[in-house]
């Protein structure tokens, strides 16, 4: 089924805005995306008819708040295909989910001389709590190596592997390149090799089919903001068995079943692990994201985004700029995130002039400075990002930009 393009659009109110006297051009979905006004609504309701504090109240408003958050886990769990909402635990964001885990998974688990591997593409979010760990642990920190800019190196990843890593943490989606790693099979390798694995998925859920189960990983995380839901409102997705081995993150009110002057016990999952009030309206908008993009189908968005990036692929491949990441001719590992330089031009003069003409997009090293700078080896490239709402008439309008850019700057062709 193709998308209703115009008819999503009528959803998202901020996309009537105008930026700088022209219509708003939003190319920045990687970093958030846009909310419809069916999230909106959702937690406008939430406020006007069922506030009040979780797992708390007997009385009626109480236990509504408490069902539409345990609904918000159940409909997150049947998304990614996990088998129960109890492997479903809500942190503030990704990095948090990802803090969480090398702080009770890794503390009791990784040793001195172990070895944690990542890769190269990671976001800062994937790489600096492992660097925090390795120096808590006095662990080894490897790199899977990142193959001409575009794909991991397959031999590098085994070879690491033969180092028996405890951990292996990757993303499912680079959000500078736009790679989409193939993460049932990395998977499937690291568990032979004994190793536990974590998928940072933020790019990845809110663009594309995810099922956990199948993907087998014992920890997957991803955020609300970047699939038309809230801010600060983030998944982990846990093995129940891994989860129940593990102490808590955070200590405080309802993560715990009793507490003595001395010693406290826990609840049961994913209870926990979700310390103090919760961001309940947060969880209410997720549900009602996921809602909105169940109706459109996954494979739907998927293919959407496929024909944009196919589209703007082909007119940045004439405009004489230099494209980071997977091209045309692998679409099927590629996802709609292109990061792209030009000679003579820098990425944030380059996202200014865009502003210029109404289109958003990012600049900079996008939380992956290793790799934009020691692989790609620039200092800051200049990306667009796309989603269920943007249109073929959009990316005309930001490769339009991209002489506004030469002119500015007097850059010849």
């Amino acid at each position: 089924m193709t998308l209703d393009v115009e008819k999503i659009r009528k959803d998202f109110p901020i996309l009537k805005s105008m930026a700088n006297g022209k219509p708003l051009v939003y190319l920045d979905n990687a970093a958030t995306a846009q909310k419809p006004r069916q999230v909106i609504n959702a937690v406008s309701k939430h406020y006007k008819k069922s506030n009040a504090n979780v797992h708390r109240g007997i009385y009626k408003l109480a236990e509504d708040a408490t069902a539409q958050y345990i609904k918000s886990k159940e409909t997150v769990a049947k998304f990614v295909g996990a088998e129960s909402y109890r492997s479903v635990i809500y942190f503030r964001s990704t990095t948090e989910a990802i803090n969480a885990v090398a702080r009770a998974w890794g503390d009791v688990n990784v040793d001195k001389g172990d070895h944690i591997l990542i890769t190269e593409m990671e976001h800062h979010s994937n790489i600096v709590p492992w660097q925090m760990l390795a120096k808590r642990k006095e662990a080894v920190l490897d790199y899977v190596k990142v193959s001409d800019g575009k794909f991991l190196d397959h031999d590098d990843f085994v070879s690491k592997l033969s180092l028996k890593p405890k951990i292996v943490a990757f993303s499912h989606v680079s959000n500078v390149l736009g790679t989409i790693n193939q993460a049932q099979e990395m998977t499937k390798m690291a568990h032979e090799a004994g190793s536990t694995v974590l998928i940072d998925g933020a790019q990845a859920v809110p663009h594309m089919p995810v099922n956990v189960s199948e993907i087998n990983a014992d920890f997957y995380a991803f955020s609300g903001h970047k699939m038309l839901g809230p801010s600060g409102i983030g998944v982990l997705y846990g093995s129940e068995e891994i989860l129940e081995g593990m102490a808590p993150f955070h200590g405080g009110g309802d993560m715990i079943r009793t507490v003595d002057f001395q010693e406290s016990t826990w609840n049961e999952l994913p209870w926990k692990f979700e310390a103090g009030t919760q961001n309940i309206e947060g969880a209410i908008g997720l549900a009602a994201a996921i809602k909105y993009l169940k109706r459109l189908g996954m494979e739907n968005v998927r293919e959407h985004e496929k024909t944009l990036t196919s589209y703007a692929l082909d007119r940045l491949s004439h405009a004489g700029v230099t494209i980071h990441g997977p091209g045309k001719e692998d679409m099927d590992k590629k996802a709609g995130v292109i990061s792209f330089s030009m000679k003579g031009a820098h990425a944030h003069d380059i996202a200014q002039i865009f502003d210029s003409e109404g289109v958003a997009i990012r600049s900079g090293h996008h939380c992956a400075m290793p790799l934009v700078t020691k692989i790609l080896n620039e200092p800051a490239v200049p990306r667009m990002s796309f989603y269920i709402y943007n249109t073929q008439a959009e990316i005309d309008t930001a490769i339009a930009s991209l002489d506004k850019v030469r002119e500015i700057l007097k850059i010849q062709r």
